[in-house]
């Protein structure tokens, strides 16, 4: 059985919080990555099998290099909006603390155009099949309405 019909099972309305509820919960509470290397600004939407994450790009980002955020660096919010999402379930749903995840693969990455400075993106996790431990995703970055970034991506937990 899949991590998210065990977890609907499980938990019922833990799995389903509201927007409100995931958007007041300190980010960093999530990740295993700490300042300065966090890529996320807040959770916007959680669900067993969906996250959404934004992030403003900040001058003083590792990954930044001339006012750009780095190719590097969308993919590593793609992996943190994965962590937080195995965070999520660790903390509020398992009562557990949060333990980091392993990137198994990246595969079909296509960078589009890279953020600036000052430019807020929205990360986009959609589970796609879990089993063993393993999750499969499909994950995109929005600026705005337009699509910055594509990727699959497998998370060992």
């Amino acid at each position: 059985m899949e991590l998210s019909s065990a977890l609907k099972k499980m938990h019922g309305e833990l799995v389903n919080p509201t927007d409100e509820f995931v958007q007041g919960i300190d980010i960093h509470s999530l990740l295993p990555q700490q300042e300065p290397f966090v890529l996320i600004d807040k959770m916007m939407h959680f669900s067993t099998d969906k996250v959404l994450t934004q992030h403003c790009i900040r001058e003083d980002c590792i990954f930044v290099n001339q006012g750009t955020l780095s190719a590097n660096g969308l993919l590593e919010n793609i992996a943190q909006t994965c962590a937080a999402r195995i965070g999520f379930i660790s903390r509020y749903i398992f009562n557990n603390d949060i333990k980091p995840g392993v990137i198994g693969a990246i595969r079909n990455a296509e960078i589009i155009s890279l953020p600036k400075v000052g430019d807020t993106i929205t990360t986009e996790v959609v589970i796609r099949e879990e089993a063993f431990g393993m999750s499969l995703a499909e994950a995109s970055v929005k600026l705005g309405d337009k699509t910055i970034a594509t990727t699959e991506i497998k998370i060992a937990i």
